[in-house]
């Protein structure tokens, strides 16, 4: 069934309905295409979701269901024809010379995803695709990728890349609109009569989140937006020339990765930046960091409430010690007071990579600790048995406490830390479509605003190098001449 249906010229078109039977539906969202090169669950997979008319058993097509809770209370529009490109047929004042095209254009376009993510990843049409919730991850993820996946620099994101990302985001995030909950409630007819019935609104975990998640969004493009008129700028590591002194700042500039392709920020060599935009720069840096702390909070939270996958749990180790390893565990089983910062010091790990290793061990022994501190034994013969079990499963709950918050400790030591195997796991097996939205969302807002904080680190850095080289420059100049002054006569 066609989706988007354009109305020739001979038709009437009420917008209002139209809109609502283009861009609401409850149609079971299903998947879309992969991309192997753009899947990236490091605290950051491929088009937009499908939607479709209702139509009866005669085949006319039906009014959507009335209720939007999310869109009365968010206060976030859903996808409409005119956010497609289209208008009205009445509306001739404003037409434009090529727009009919254009609009067809990005209607077959968003079609051609919508179709795709329905397919659920399997081209075949055999129905061996992924579950919604997934598919709708993999498209949020995707488009992350599709418009943010180039930008390496301080800028405003372009025009086009922006209506994209709002269009598209817009279009998953309606999803949201028909996930509720029911709760009790009451009607009073016209004639008086009070009537006991199940009312319905936003599941609570949508309603505080996805509006959280829109205004982080929204502050992200407004912090590249400042970045119009700058006093610094960037190099091509091939387009450098030799009056440009930025083949120094690839030395000064230490990203993790020697990530060389990277645009080379520059700054006046003369004394850096002016005092107006170091300020501006570190309130934006600030701004963006908290934007980052809200967005890691969110998705750590809805990875937090997401089920444990029993793939995940049936490949533990059976101790929890072997899995952790002895240095670790010593640390954590000792009675003495348990320090995870002294703990993390003595591991010497040397990059991010590392720290990766030793956090999927520790989370796995942390599950199996919980594990064992949850099960009871369902023999109670004997008196020492029973006391047996209970100090054990004290010991396990200490345990799994200690890991905890050493795991805790690694996160925040690692801000930009890729996700764990629990996490991936969880959110390959993820079947709760209103989780899937919200844990893909926040975390494309995390790596962007990672990224931004990056960005500004870097000029920041180049800045506070120049200004040493300048007082390096100026304090050799005095030495090599000093002033001189005249003798009285």
């Amino acid at each position: 069934m066609d989706s988007f249906s354009v109305p020739d010229d001979n038709s009437e078109l009420d917008s209002h309905a139209s809109s609502d039977r283009l861009t609401r539906s409850n149609t079971d969202i299903d998947c879309s295409t992969p991309g192997a090169d753009s899947i990236d669950y490091s605290r950051t997979i491929s088009s937009a979701s499908s939607y479709s008319e209702l139509t009866d058993d005669n085949g006319s097509t039906l009014d959507p269901p009335v209720s939007s809770p999310i869109s009365k209370l968010v206060r976030r529009a859903s996808p409409s024809v005119k956010k497609l490109g289209m208008k009205k047929n009445v509306d001739m004042l404003d037409w434009k010379a090529g727009s009919e095209e254009k609009a067809f254009s990005e209607i077959e376009m968003m079609k051609e995803k919508f179709s795709k993510l329905l397919l659920g990843e399997d081209m075949s049409g055999g129905g061996k695709g992924v579950c919604s919730a997934v598919a709708l991850s993999n498209a949020i993820t995707n488009l992350y990728a599709t418009v943010f996946g180039h930008c390496y620099k301080l800028e405003p994101l372009p025009a086009e890349k922006k209506s994209m990302w709002r269009r598209e985001m817009d279009c998953l995030v309606s999803v949201c609109d028909y996930i509720v909950e029911f709760f009790p409630s009451s009607q009073t007819l016209p004639d008086g009569t009070t009537l006991d019935i199940m009312a319905t609104r936003p599941r609570s975990d949508i309603y505080l989140n996805l509006p959280a998640l829109e205004k982080l969004d929204l502050m992200l493009l407004d912090i590249l937006d400042c970045f119009q008129k700058t006093e610094f700028w960037y190099v091509e590591d091939d387009k450098q020339s030799l009056s440009t002194p930025s083949k120094s700042f690839r030395r000064i500039v230490q990203r993790k990765g020697e990530k060389w392709w990277l645009p080379v920020p520059c700054v006046p060599d003369t004394s850096g930046l002016s005092e107006r935009s170091v300020k501006e720069l570190h309130k934006r840096r600030e701004c963006a960091n908290q934007i980052h702390k809200a967005a890691m909070a969110i998705n750590n939270s809805i990875l937090s409430e997401m089920e444990v996958p029993e793939s995940y749990t049936a490949a533990l180790p059976k101790n929890g010690r072997v899995g952790v390893g002895d240095a670790i565990y010593r640390s954590v089983s000792t009675t003495e007071n348990f320090s995870p910062d002294l703990l993390l010091d003595s591991l010497n790990m040397t990059s991010e990579h590392d720290a990766l290793q030793i956090a999927d061990r520790v989370e796995a022994s942390m599950h199996v600790w919980l594990r064992k501190a949850n099960m009871h034994s369902s023999s109670k013969s004997s008196w020492d048995m029973v006391k047996d079990l209970v100090a054990d499963e004290n010991k396990n709950q200490v345990l799994a406490s200690r890991s905890e918050t050493l795991l805790l400790c690694l996160k925040q030591r690692y801000p930009g830390l890729s996700q764990t195997t629990l996490d991936t796991c969880k959110i390959q097996h993820n079947k709760d479509v209103g989780q899937a939205i919200l844990e893909s969302y926040s975390r494309v807002l995390e790596s962007l605003a990672f990224n931004i904080v990056a960005w500004i680190e870097d000029v920041l850095f180049v800045h506070a190098s120049v200004r040493k080289r300048s007082r390096a420059r100026q304090e050799q100049s005095q030495q090599d001449h000093p002033p001189s002054y005249c003798s009285e006569q």
